[in-house]
């Protein structure tokens, strides 16, 4: 079973960018399917972005140009980059790893675009 650890969150201005890791540790990296999801108050949560063991991505509209999903199987390590960030994109954003039998969850880190 995998573990996840996201980090990189934090308060930024509107149009500021901010880069989000997550770490994981117990089994095969390279074998998941990793998803972004944020979630806001009181809404559902959200997916953002995915990239697949092959490395295929794709995007929420709302994230379209201006967020980048990449991994690093050597490392264990997937990075969401937001750029151009907005208000609205304030929420708490989760790491999701999912492959046929096993669907985990990181912690969440905050993620706050205000001025």
């Amino acid at each position: 079973q995998v573990q996840l650890v996201e980090s990189g969150g934090g308060l930024v201005q509107p149009g500021g960018s901010l880069r989000l890791s997550c770490t994981a540790s117990g089994s095969i990296f390279s074998l998941y399917t990793i998803n972004w999801f944020r979630q806001q108050p009181e809404k559902q949560r959200e997916l953002v972005a995915t990239i697949t063991s092959g490395g295929s991505t794709n995007y929420a509209d709302s994230v379209k140009g201006r967020f980048t999903i990449s991994r690093d199987n050597a490392k264990n390590t997937a990075w969401l980059q937001m750029n151009s960030l907005k208000p609205e994109d304030t929420a708490v954003y989760y790491c999701n790893a999912r492959s046929l039998v096993s669907n985990k969850w990181g912690q969440g880190t905050q993620v706050t675009v205000s001025s």
